[in-house]
C-alpha cells in the first residue's frame, strides 16, 4: 500500500499529508477549496489553513475526488459532520478500500461514532481510526509525535502502521475502536471546559480537577460503549486530553478561554476558518449518554453553554455546587 490520498484541505489533513508525502509515499490532497489546490501547487504551502509551513515538492493537490478515489488508502480529515456525506461521494470507488478516519466527534441525531457511520454508508470499507495527542503545525514541521491507530484488524493493522508511520511519527496499534474514537471525540469537550478555567483565571489546580473528572465522564461513555477503560491511559486518551486542555494551539480551549473572557459563542466562530469541533460534539455526546444512561456533568455544562443559552457564570456555579461523590 504506497499511495495515499488524503481528503481534507484544512491544517491536519495538510499535516498528514505533508508527514506520508516525506515519508516517500505518493501522496495527495484532496481540497474543497481551488485556492488551497492551487496554494499547494503552485507555492508548495497551504497558506490558507497552515500558513509558513514549506510543504514537500511531492505532495500533489487535487479538487477531484475522483483523482483520490484511485488510491490504496484513503484517509478522511473531513470534519466530523460531515464524514457521512463524504463517504457517500466516495461510495461507489470504496468497496474493501482501507478507510482511515481522523475525524474526531460524534454524529449528531444518531449518536453514532464515526466508525459506525462508515460501515452504514460503506459496509465493505476496512475501517480504522487515526487519533492522538498531536497539533497540526508541529507535525507537518517534522516535530515528533505519536499517534493511535485503532483497527480490528490485525494484519490491516500492521500494514497500515508502516504505510502511515515514520521515525517522527510513531503510530501504535490498539484494537480498541470505540474507545479511541470516544476518547478523541469528547476531549476536545473538556478543552472547552479547561478553556472557560483558563479565561476565568480560576487557576491550575481547578483545571488539573476538571481534566481528571472529564477522564472520568469518558471513561464512563466509552465502557458503555464496549471500549476499554486502560485505552484512556493511551496516546488517545489521556494523552490527547492532556495536549488539548493545556494549550492555545487548541481551538477548543482557545474558545473556551475566549468565552470565558466574555465573548460569545458566534463572536468567537466568526473569526474562524476551520471547524472547533468539540461545539457539535458537546451536543451529540449528550443526545448519546440521555440514551445510555451515563452521567456526564462538565459535558452536560460545557453543551449548556455552547447550545442552550446557559451563562458560564451559572454552569459553573452549577458544576461547583454538586455534591462531591466517590471517586471513580
Amino acid at each position: 500500500m504506497q499511495s495515499i490520498g488524503v481528503i481534507g484541505g484544512g491544517a491536519w489533513g495538510t499535516a498528514l499529508a505533508q508527514v506520508f508525502a516525506k515519508n516517500g509515499r505518493d501522496t495527495t490532497l484532496w481540497a474543497r477549496e481551488p485556492e488551497v489546490v492551487n496554494s499547494i501547487r503552485t507555492h508548495h504551502q497551504n497558506s490558507v489553513f497552515l500558513p509558513g509551513v514549506e510543504l514537500s515538492k511531492s505532495l500533489n493537490a487535487t479538487g477531484s475526488l475522483d483523482d483520490i478515489a484511485k488510491k490504496d488508502i484513503l484517509v478522511l480529515v473531513s470534519p466530523a459532520q460531515y464524514v457521512r456525506t463524504t463517504l457517500g461521494s466516495l461510495k461507489k470507488d470504496l468497496n474493501d478500500k482501507p478507510v482511515v478516519i481522523c475525524a474526531k466527534g460524534i454524529e449528531i441525531g444518531t449518536g453514532l461514532l464515526l466508525s459506525q457511520v462508515a460501515e452504514e454508508v460503506a459496509p465493505k470499507a476496512k475501517i480504522s481510526i487515526l487519533t492522538g495527542p498531536t497539533f497540526a503545525a508541529e507535525i507537518a514541521r517534522g516535530l515528533p509525535g505519536a499517534v493511535t491507530l485503532a483497527c480490528k484488524d490485525e494484519l490491516l493493522a500492521k500494514q497500515l502502521q508502516s504505510s502511515l508511520g515514520s521515525k517522527f511519527f510513531r503510530t501504535y496499534v490498539t484494537d480498541d475502536v470505540a474507545g479511541a474514537q470516544v476518547s478523541g471525540a469528547i476531549k476536545n469537550v473538556i478543552a472547552i471546559a479547561c478553556g472557560i478555567i483558563h479565561g476565568r483565571n480560576m487557576g491550575d489546580s481547578a483545571r488539573a480537577a476538571l481534566v481528571t473528572r472529564g477522564l472520568a465522564e469518558i471513561t464512563r461513555l466509552t465502557i458503555a460503549l464496549g471500549g476499554k477503560k486502560e485505552t484512556m491511559l493511551g496516546l488517545c486518551g489521556i494523552g490527547d486530553l492532556m495536549l488539548t486542555c493545556s494549550s492555545m494551539q487548541s481551538r477548543n480551549f482557545s474558545l473556551g478561554a475566549a468565552l470565558g473572557q466574555g465573548k460569545t459563542l458566534d463572536e468567537v466562530l466568526g473569526t474562524r476558518k476551520e471547524v472547533t469541533e468539540g461545539v457539535h460534539t458537546a451536543k451529540a455526546t449528550i443526545e448519546l449518554a440521555k440514551k445510555l444512561k451515563v452521567e456526564m456533568p462538565i459535558t452536560t455544562a460545557v453543551n449548556k453553554c455552547l447550545n442552550e443559552g446557559l451563562s458560564v457564570d451559572k454552569a459553573i456555579e452549577e458544576l461547583l455546587s454538586r455534591p462531591a461523590g466517590v471517586e471513580n
